[in-house]
């Protein structure tokens, strides 16, 4: 349900890019299944290999036992973090300790994620709070209208403070929920 119309992309069909013979060697994004608790380590030897990477975070509050208080950047999407890398850097990829796969989709082979989706992700994860939520596949639909994340679509919930709007990635099936004022969300039909 992460829907983004994409201003740069005209062709409209991931099949375009898949005729073109450069294509193949043009870096796209994919998802990386990780191992538990391993997203920050498989980042940083992703960075080391220079290889470009994105692993969202969130702020989160716990408590020890013994009653002390910490905040911790954990990841948003837990066991999975974002890679952008060209069909022969695959290799690469899966060679580094902690990570599982490449996300698949139907076909068997890695499926690419639409650069406007993670993009909107890196420019607008830090502008409104945002924390995983668990997969929904029930209640209203709404697209965000303006502001940070605009033209993302979700599942409305309603909580005794406001509202949030739970944003999916259904090839790794993965939800964030993320506030957002009433007036910038468009109810979609069913």
């Amino acid at each position: 349900m992460f829907e983004i119309v994409c201003p740069t992309d005209t062709s409209g069909s991931r099949t375009d890019a898949a005729i073109r013979p450069e294509s193949a060697a043009m870096p796209r994004w994919f998802a990386v299944s990780t191992t538990p608790r391993h997203e920050k380590r498989v980042a940083q030897h992703f960075e080391l290999r220079r290889l470009d990477c994105f692993l969202p975070l969130y702020r989160a509050q716990r408590r020890w036992n013994d009653g002390s208080r910490v905040d911790l950047d954990l990841p948003l999407f837990p066991g999975y973090l974002f890679v952008r890398i060209g069909k022969r850097e695959r290799v690469r990829v899966l060679e580094v300790p902690g990570v599982l796969s490449l996300v698949t989709g139907t076909g068997g082979e890695p499926a690419p994620l639409d650069e406007c989706d993670i993009d909107a992700l890196r420019s607008g994860i830090g502008q409104r709070r945002a924390e995983p939520h668990p997969l929904l596949r029930v209640g209203q639909k709404a697209r965000i209208r303006c502001g940070a994340l605009a033209g993302m679509e979700g599942f409305v919930v309603r909580l005794k403070s406001g509202l949030r709007v739970v944003l999916t990635l259904e090839l790794i099936m993965q939800s964030v929920a993320v506030e957002v004022d009433g007036s910038d969300l468009e109810l979609l039909a069913a």
